[in-house]
């Protein structure tokens, strides 16, 4: 009997985070989401996607609970994609990708981006890994285990 190798089925939560929002332009949709870009037309523009494709990641990301579809703020006839919780969940690793990129993809004094604290007007802190305890922890200090639902 051959097991179903698809993400949906897979243990590993990554596999499944990368099905639900791995994709290029997901990530990119989640990222203008939270520079407040609402509209089709906005992110459109912002990420000079085709029209089908935005069309069906923002379809995906409605589907797996990331956004929802609301009437535009504005009273106008468009709508809206708005962030749920799930998807403001998704901050940490979208600020994680920016980190690691604005350390290592880009060659001293070139131009790029880099995310700033709103209240201090600085630079986040790097984001790491935490035991439950608060030390730092790298892979080497890290296992995985299996968990079945209504184990302890």
């Amino acid at each position: 009997m051959v097991e179903d190798a698809s993400p949906h089925s897979s243990e590993c939560p990554v596999a499944r985070t990368l099905e639900a929002i791995g994709d290029r332009w997901s990530l990119m949709i989640i990222r203008d989401a939270f520079d407040d870009i609402r509209r089709f037309s906005e992110f459109q523009k912002s990420l000079g996607v085709a029209k089908n494709i935005l069309a069906s990641r923002l379809k995906t990301l409605v589907e797996v609970g990331v956004f929802d579809v609301r009437p535009a703020s504005d009273g106008s006839a468009y709508k809206e994609y708005v962030l749920t919780e799930k998807g403001r969940e998704i901050f940490p690793v979208v600020v994680s990708m920016r980190q690691w990129g604005e350390r290592f993809l880009f060659k001293p004094q070139e131009t790029r981006s880099v995310l700033m604290d709103n209240e201090s007007g600085q630079p986040l802190m790097l984001i790491d890994v935490r035991s439950s305890s608060g030390q730092k922890l790298g892979p080497s200090d890290c296992h995985r285990v299996r968990l079945v639902d209504g184990e302890s």
